[in-house]
């Protein structure tokens, strides 16, 4: 797997990462559910009704999408209560072992590192200020404020940060921990390492295309080292 890693990295002048898996765990200590909870009732407080498929909804950015579709009048202030809460979740994330060690190997490899993540860029920027990682960081890509289309498996937020590393996507490589990251890899043209960071995860990310799945981010750091 180390040779296979070396293969796929050696190229790669660009490193995009996402956020929650590789980096940290967004949501550990501040669970998805309680915040997909408190995004409902912050709506309903204010005398809104949701519709029949939010009530049930344990992930706040699935809500998110929902009331997008459903409620796109109610999009704005649903995406600014969850970023809010997404802020609150990081002050208690997990940090994921082995995530700052490839921030870390990217920059002393000369490497720039972009996170493209369907986070709010504030949450992202928050986690990264309070661990002394924005200095490793040279973009973040969250989620567009009020548009939840432009979330992975939209390659979206990798094609723009493709664009501000003036980048071609043979030049970057991707890491996510979803099959939804290399689904919006393929669609950006840029290859994806999977980061398998849950049992029969590895099937998933292997079967929708990634050109590598690990199941610790420190292989990676040690790949690029």
């Amino acid at each position: 797997m180390s040779a296979l890693l070396s293969d796929v990295l050696r190229p790669a002048r660009h490193v995009l990462v996402d956020f929650d898996g590789p980096v940290c765990s967004v949501f550990a200590g501040f669970p998805a559910v309680e915040v997909a909870q408190r995004l409902r009732m912050a709506l309903l407080t204010k005398g809104e009704k949701l519709p029949a498929s939010c009530e049930d909804e344990t992930d706040p950015l699935a809500l998110l999408r929902h009331i997008s579709i459903e409620r796109p009048d109610l999009m704005a202030e649903a995406d600014t209560v969850l970023t809010r809460l997404e802020e609150e979740a990081v002050q208690l994330a997990c940090p994921t072992p082995g995530g700052e060690a490839v921030l870390r190997a990217c920059v002393a490899s000369g490497r720039t590192v972009w996170m493209v993540s369907n986070n709010a860029s504030s949450a992202i920027q928050s986690y990264l200020n309070m661990h002394n990682l924005s200095d490793q960081v040279t973009g973040v890509f969250g989620r567009v404020p009020g548009d939840p289309s432009s979330m992975k498996p939209s390659p979206r937020l990798l094609l723009d940060a493709m664009d501000a590393a003036a980048a071609s996507p043979t030049e970057c490589i991707f890491i996510g921990d979803a099959v939804r990251d290399v689904e919006a890899g393929d669609a950006a043209g840029v290859a994806t390492i999977g980061y398998a960071n849950k049992p029969r995860k590895n099937v998933a990310l292997a079967m929708a295309g990634a050109v590598a799945v690990v199941e610790s981010m420190k292989i990676i750091a040690e790949a690029l080292s």
